[in-house]
């Protein structure tokens, strides 16, 4: 963690680097106008965006990866790598080509055969990707640029998995890479994405460093959400980690920072004050909070257990603790997001709080009192307030609640082991998820409850599982929303996967002279200029 003597012990030693003549600059990368310095939500250690789902490791990966279709700003999917498809007439074989002029950082050529071995490894670990999967009978490559996908059945969501934009991302990888067993690590960041990660500048726990990949070939059109062009006007991008949110402030305000990812809505006040800085929400939908209980272990691996989670919560009382001025929040009942032609609370109305009720369930379900290990992430504002708010409802309500601090790195790692809470494990983590790419069951990875193949958490219930599989094959927008209906009735009634804290927008900021920022619920850098 940086200390703010640390950082601004860095801020001088980069202000001595600016001093120095323009070729001895250039020697450390980049001139300094073209360096943008971008504070990130979270400390980014695991750099796999296969293996785990966290936000910052997502956000790495669109720097480093590319992938084979994109979402544009009006959600529709759109080529990236891939240069045109075919779909045969019984729907059945999916051919993709894909563009001129892919290579990937160590400069090998991009080919048919690492996009087979990527799509198959993300299928191993995505909710949606499984789905996708479970229809592929044959996927090979056909010459160097060039591969099938062949379906046992007809599967209306092929470009749409392929094209998703949030965790797990399909992010395409050398083939050598992408045969690491998902569930561990890759051993080298290798990508044939915009930037190249810079492994020998990273400090865990202070910077991350990107440098222009000089042999990126953008699309033609013109960038639009993650599609398009993604055309680079930076030679560097240092990713700062401030936790300590009043010296990110201070930073954003003062120029020795450019861009702050996460902006605390209570600092938003005194940022709009500053004339130099903008304050924009840059995501469409919001995210919705997700409160996790893991349902490996006592006590909510009983239902009447995660039922209390649910009457446990209050959505006003959590955002008003977490997020504070109302402009960026909203109660939602709804499983897929207000706002989203899922956005309905029918068969969700079983989420209102009721302590008496919650405490009633607790005991029913047979909790005899031991510890209730609630991971705590002290470096996310938001997570860090809305587990207090969790442990003063949980010991309401009969909880022995133990609180454990880190940060939010830590806790992607040891969310993912399935020792019990008593020798490592875990019961309860706070999170959320955005809403473009988690707008319906199939999508949303909280909802899928295929056992050991789930999300961390690991729900397990066949009804669910058919529900979602209903929804991914049903080609009638009315059958779908009947899906969803029944579905929220069950996960509100019969699951209760995750309770949603309630729906919220994160503030941006950004110095004025960074041109070009694109709306997205994901911090983009290509397409951006500094002046």
């Amino acid at each position: 963690m940086l200390s703010r003597r640390s950082f601004n012990r860095a801020l001088a030693v980069g202000a001595g680097a600016a001093a120095l003549p323009l070729s001895a600059r250039r020697v450390f990368g980049a001139v300094a106008g073209k360096t943008l310095k971008f504070i990130p939500q979270a400390d980014l250690k695991n750099v796999d965006p296969i293996w785990t789902t966290a936000y910052i490791t997502r956000n790495h990966g669109y720097l480093v990866y590319d992938t084979l279709f994109a979402m544009d700003d009006k959600l529709q999917v759109r080529p990236q790598m891939v240069d045109h498809h075919e779909v045969s007439k019984d729907g059945l074989t999916y051919t993709f080509v894909l563009r001129d002029g892919l290579k990937w950082h160590d400069g090998a050529p991009v080919t048919a055969e690492d996009c087979v071995a990527s799509v198959a490894r993300w299928g191993k670990r995505d909710a949606e990707g499984q789905k996708l999967m479970g229809v592929v009978k044959n996927m090979a490559a056909k010459d160097a640029k060039t591969f099938q996908m062949v379906l046992s059945r007809p599967y209306g969501l092929v470009l749409a998995s392929l094209g998703k934009i949030d965790s797990n991302v399909p992010f395409m990888m050398p083939e050598r890479l992408a045969k690491t067993d998902p569930f561990k690590q890759v051993t080298e960041v290798i990508g044939s994405g915009p930037f190249k990660f810079e492994k020998a500048e990273w400090v865990p726990g202070a910077k991350v460093v990107y440098l222009k990949n000089q042999d990126y070939v953008p699309r033609k059109e013109p960038p639009s959400g993650l599609a398009g062009g993604k055309v680079v006007h930076l030679d560097r991008v240092e990713w700062q980690y401030i936790p300590d949110t009043q010296t990110a402030m201070n930073a954003l305000s003062s120029g020795e920072v450019d861009y702050w990812e996460q902006v605390i809505a209570d600092l938003v006040p005194l940022l709009r004050k500053n004339k130099d800085v903008t304050v924009a929400v840059l995501d469409p939908i919001g995210n919705q909070g997700w409160l996790r209980p893991n349902e490996l272990f006592p006590p909510f691996n009983n239902l009447k257990a995660r039922l209390a989670l649910l009457h446990m919560v209050d959505q006003k009382q959590y955002m008003e603790a977490a997020i504070g001025e109302s402009r960026y929040w909203r109660t939602c009942d709804a499983w897929f997001f207000c706002g989203t032609p899922n956005g309905t609370d029918v068969g969700a109305e079983p989420m209102k709080q009721d302590l008496a009720l919650a405490k009633k369930l607790l005991k029913e379900s047979g909790y005899d009192g031991r510890p209730i290990i609630v991971m705590d992430p002290t470096d996310i504002a938001i997570l860090h307030r809305v587990t207090l708010v969790t442990a003063q409802l949980l010991r309401q309500i009969g909880g022995n609640v133990v609180v454990q601090a880190m940060d939010w790195s830590t806790l992607t790692s040891r969310r993912a082991q399935k020792d019990p809470p008593e020798k490592g494990g875990w019961n309860i983590f706070h999170t959320y998820s955005a809403g473009v790419g988690n707008d319906d069951p199939v999508a949303n990875a909280g909802v899928a409850a295929n056992c050991e193949k789930a999300w961390f958490g690991w729900p397990c219930d066949k009804k669910v599982e058919e529900l979602r599989s209903a929804y991914a094959f049903a080609t009638d927008p009315k059958k779908q929303k009947q899906v969803v209906v029944e579905l929220q009735k069950y996960l509100s009634t019969e699951l209760v996967p995750y309770v949603n804290y309630g729906q919220f927008f994160i503030p941006t900021g950004y110095r004025n002279n960074i041109k070009g920022v694109l709306k997205s619920p994901i911090p983009l850098f290509w397409n951006v200029a500094k002046t």
